[in-house]
């Protein structure tokens, strides 16, 4: 009994401190950059990642898909909202081959941000989420979701 006690203890202990361990947290905001006719515009929506010392998220651009899961944005569909072009990314990038994949990667430490430009036909909201994955030099953590939404009026 006292067996199965210690056990479960050990692994909501374990479980808990993994909870914990988010060394990830994004922002993100919609910045108006041109107006339109009858409530339309322009906006470049920021999503940025601070991100603990020593971790790193992954380009959207990766070479293959063999190796880390790359950050993603999933916007749900939405007739009022158009997205031209890429998405763009910013901040301190390493490049290059990686140990922990054996293979060529982007990465991004501190404060990247990553910006879709969107062109509105009238005010809109617009919903999705993001996805991405984590690692410092040893581990990375599974991939996870960001819920987001813009009201862009």
């Amino acid at each position: 009994m006292k067996q199965s006690i210690f056990f479960a203890l050990a692994f909501f202990t374990a479980s808990a401190v993994f909870a914990q361990e988010n060394p990830v947290k994004w922002s993100y905001e919609a910045k108006k950059i041109a107006d339109g006719p009858t409530g339309a515009g322009q906006y470049d929506l920021v999503f940025t990642a601070n991100i603990q010392d020593g971790w790193y998220v992954y380009s959207q651009y990766l070479e293959s898909d063999d190796g880390p899961i790359r950050t993603s944005f999933h916007f749900d569909e939405n007739a009022s909202v158009e997205l031209p072009g890429k998405n763009k990314e910013e901040g301190h990038k390493y490049e290059g081959y990686d140990d922990l994949f054996g293979m060529n990667i982007i990465k991004f430490s501190g404060r990247p941000t990553f910006t879709q430009r969107v062109r509105t036909v009238s005010p809109a909201t617009l919903t999705g989420y993001l996805e991405f994955m984590t690692c410092d030099n040893e581990k990375c953590l599974p991939p996870a979701e960001v819920k987001f939404r813009f009201d862009l009026k």
